[in-house]
C-alpha cells in the first residue's frame, strides 16, 4: 500500500503541474497536441482567452471546460491535463482551456465572473464548433475548482435583458470535477473547519487584496458578503448538477500547514454534507479512503457528459 506521505507528494506534484505551467512543468512529457481553435478571445482583457480540442464527431459533442489551478494568482490555460484531454477526445468530448484574470489583476469575483463569461461565449460558438450546449462540464484544480464548483452551484448569470449575445447565455453547467478544491472562502468557517493554517496560505487574502492572514481578520467584516459569495458551498440547492470532488488523503486537523489546509479532504466532507441536505448529488473521491467503486474525475465526466437521456 502506498504511504500518505509518497500519496501526498504524487498529488503535489499533480498541483504543481497547474501552478508553474504545463511546458515547463511537463519536461520529457509527450506535447499536448494542437488546439483546433488557439487564443481565442472571449472578453475584453488580453487575459480572456480559451483554447478549444474538438472530439471527432458526426455531430454536436458534450464539452469539458478546464479551469487551472494557481491560488487564483498564477497558472495557465496550457496547463490542461494531458491524461484528462486524452480520455474526453477518445470519447468523443470535446475540451476547451480557459485563462482568466488573477486576483493581482482583478480581485474576487474577477476569476469566478471570468468563468462564467467563458462559459457563456462558448455555448455562442456551440453551432460554429459543433458543440452539445446541454452537455457542458467544468474540471477545475484547487482555484480552479473552486471556480468550477462554483460555476455548478451558482443560479443561472445569464442576463436576458443585454445587448451582448454572450451575457444572454446560460451560465449553467451538467457536471463539475474539483480536484483539491476549496468549497468555502469564509474565514470563519475555514478556520472553524481547519485551524488557523489555512488563513496563512496567501489565496485568501490575495482574493480580497489583503497582505496576510492578519488583515483578513481584522476586516472581514467588510469582505464577508464577497466571500460568502464566492463560497461554492453556499449556493447549493436540489436542482444542481453532479459534482465530483477528489483529495489525495484526509490529512490530520488541525492542518499543520498552509497547503495542507487550503487542500483539505475536509472542505469535500462538508461540500457532500451540504449536498447530501439538499438532495443533489456528490462524490467525494479521496485517493487513501477508497472502500468501495469510486469513479475517477474521467470516468465521472464521461457518464454524465454522453449517458443517454
Amino acid at each position: 500500500m502506498i504511504s500518505r506521505s509518497v500519496l501526498m507528494a504524487i498529488w503535489h506534484a499533480m498541483l504543481a503541474l497547474s501552478l508553474v505551467g504545463a511546458r515547463e512543468a511537463a519536461h520529457g512529457q509527450p506535447p499536448l497536441p494542437a488546439a483546433n481553435f488557439a487564443n481565442v478571445s472571449y472578453g475584453p482583457h488580453e487575459r480572456h482567452t480559451l483554447d478549444v480540442w474538438q472530439a471527432k464527431a458526426d455531430g454536436p459533442t458534450p464539452l469539458v471546460i478546464f479551469i487551472h489551478g494557481g491560488g487564483w494568482h498564477g497558472g495557465d490555460k496550457w496547463d490542461v491535463p494531458a491524461k484528462l484531454l486524452r480520455a474526453m477526445l477518445d470519447r468523443g468530448v470535446s475540451v476547451a482551456s480557459i485563462n482568466y484574470r488573477y486576483t493581482s489583476i482583478a480581485k474576487l469575483p474577477g476569476p469566478q465572473l471570468d468563468a462564467v463569461r467563458a462559459v457563456q461565449f462558448l455555448r455562442t460558438k456551440s453551432a460554429e464548433w459543433k458543440l452539445n450546449p446541454e452537455r457542458f462540464a467544468a474540471y477545475g484544480i484547487s482555484a480552479g475548482g473552486c471556480s468550477a464548483l462554483w460555476l455548478a452551484y451558482h443560479a443561472d448569470l445569464a442576463d436576458p435583458q443585454s445587448g451582448d449575445p454572450v451575457a444572454r447565455a446560460s451560465s449553467r453547467l451538467q457536471a463539475a470535477v474539483g480536484l483539491s478544491p476549496q468549497t468555502s472562502l469564509e474565514p470563519e468557517v475555514i478556520t472553524g473547519w481547519l485551524g488557523a493554517e489555512v488563513l496563512n496560505h496567501p489565496m485568501v487574502a490575495r482574493a480580497v487584496g489583503a497582505k496576510d492572514r492578519a488583515e483578513v481578520l481584522a476586516r472581514s467584516a467588510e469582505w464577508c458578503d464577497l466571500l460568502r459569495e464566492a463560497s461554492p458551498i453556499n449556493h447549493v440547492s436540489r436542482d444542481d448538477p453532479p459534482v465530483l470532488v477528489a483529495y489525495p488523503t484526509f490529512a490530520e486537523l488541525p492542518a499543520t500547514n498552509p497547503s495542507n489546509g487550503i487542500h483539505h479532504a475536509l472542505f469535500g466532507v462538508k461540500l457532500k454534507e451540504r449536498a447530501d441536505a439538499a438532495g443533489c448529488p456528490c462524490i467525494v473521491r479521496i485517493e487513501d479512503r477508497l472502500t468501495g467503486p469510486t469513479p475517477k474525475p474521467e470516468e465521472f465526466l464521461i457518464k454524465h457528459l454522453t449517458a443517454e437521456r
